[in-house]
């Protein structure tokens, strides 16, 4: 089965491992976010390290393949268009949220901001819409705004993250996604950030330094 991966960071370099050494699966290439965060590690170097097929644009139209048996986003920054999706005969979706919740953009922090006390991770299949195709699987996790940053947070999410992905893709096939509740969805987009405020960044210290500069 071919496997195309989409995102960025050490959980999509994590991810990318697994199908590597798969028997099952053949990772027929990656897909980066560019430019990369520094933050985190480079998927394109894991790439060219292990000679992995790499689309260095960064985009997914630049994408020469024919037919994709699964493709995975993994924090990919890049809505998917319809075009695409089509063809994929599937296509799937690891969202730092509990979906409906926190569609979009920075989650963990507008969760924190929130004042929530839990989160959690979802993998549900992408359509045309922002976050919102069926759930295929989820998992909920404890958070504690009063003293946790969003690093704090995000680095539990990637934990949580994984032990979900190996949970799912075993027994994906025999999984009937379940279609997201509207009434209890919420979204954000990446123009709505400044109003997160001491919740921007990963640390309150660094947002407000970046308000004081009016980054």
């Amino acid at each position: 089965m071919r496997v195309l991966i989409l995102g960025k960071g050490e959980l999509a370099i994590k991810i990318c491992e697994w199908f590597s050494k798969s028997s099952d699966y053949e990772l027929c290439s990656v897909v980066p976010v560019i430019p990369e965060p520094v933050w985190t590690e480079s998927l394109s170097l894991w790439a060219k390290q292990n000679n992995i097929p790499l689309v260095e644009s960064g985009h997914y139209k630049d994408l020469d393949l024919e037919e994709i048996d699964l493709a995975m986003s993994v924090f990919y920054d890049k809505i998917i268009k319809s075009n695409f999706i089509d063809k994929c005969k599937r296509i799937i979706n690891l969202h730092n949220s509990p979906l409906p919740k926190y569609r979009g953009i920075s989650p963990i922090n507008w969760a924190l901001k929130d004042g929530c006390n839990e989160h959690g991770v979802t993998i549900h299949e992408i359509t045309a819409g922002v976050d919102n195709g069926s759930i295929i699987s989820q998992i909920k996790y404890s958070i504690y705004p009063e003293f946790e940053e969003v690093i704090d947070v995000y680095k539990k999410s990637l934990k949580f993250a994984y032990v979900l992905f190996e949970n799912t893709i075993s027994i994906i096939d025999e999984i009937v996604p379940i279609k997201q509740n509207e009434e209890e969805a919420s979204l954000h987009h990446y123009s709505e950030n400044n109003l997160l405020k001491e919740r921007r960044d990963f640390t309150k210290e660094i947002s407000l330094k970046s308000m004081k500069e009016g980054r």
